[in-house]
């Protein structure tokens, strides 16, 4: 049985295949996912889990390089902004609007949906590496 935090296989799967710069996001319930993009669906019931809870496991894992975030979260959803700079401190924010947000995520290997129920709670991770 695996020893680490992350249970969830395909999600283990993504970010053991994931190399420099390549894009994992992490999206609240509602946000729209690419039909070409994998979708890797954690949402159980309303909130749960939660997009941090889900950040938090997946940090367990993956090297961030950079964050990408969309720029009405500062105003729609401060609480979100600031969990995602805790668990992050040292890691550079990129803001773009929620509307190039949506556009990146076509291009990220996989999107991660959560049962997160506020808006603009949505997160880009651009993979970074170990050594």
């Amino acid at each position: 049985m695996k020893k680490t935090t992350l249970l969830q296989s395909d999600l283990s799967y993504i970010i053991a295949t994931l190399g420099h710069l390549d894009m994992l996001a992490i999206a609240d319930a509602g946000l729209p996912i690419p039909a070409e993009t994998v979708r890797i669906d954690l949402a159980l019931t309303p909130g749960i889990p939660s997009a941090a809870q889900t950040l938090k496991v997946v940090l367990d894992e993956l090297k961030v390089e950079r964050v990408i975030l969309a720029e009405e979260a500062k105003d729609r959803n401060p609480k979100f902004l600031a969990e995602v700079q805790e668990l992050l401190p040292e890691v550079p924010v990129e803001f773009i609007t929620h509307s190039e947000l949506k556009t990146r995520t076509a291009s990220a290997r996989a999107v991660v949906r959560t049962g997160e129920f506020s808006p603009y709670a949505n997160v880009i991770l651009v993979s970074g590496v170990v050594f």
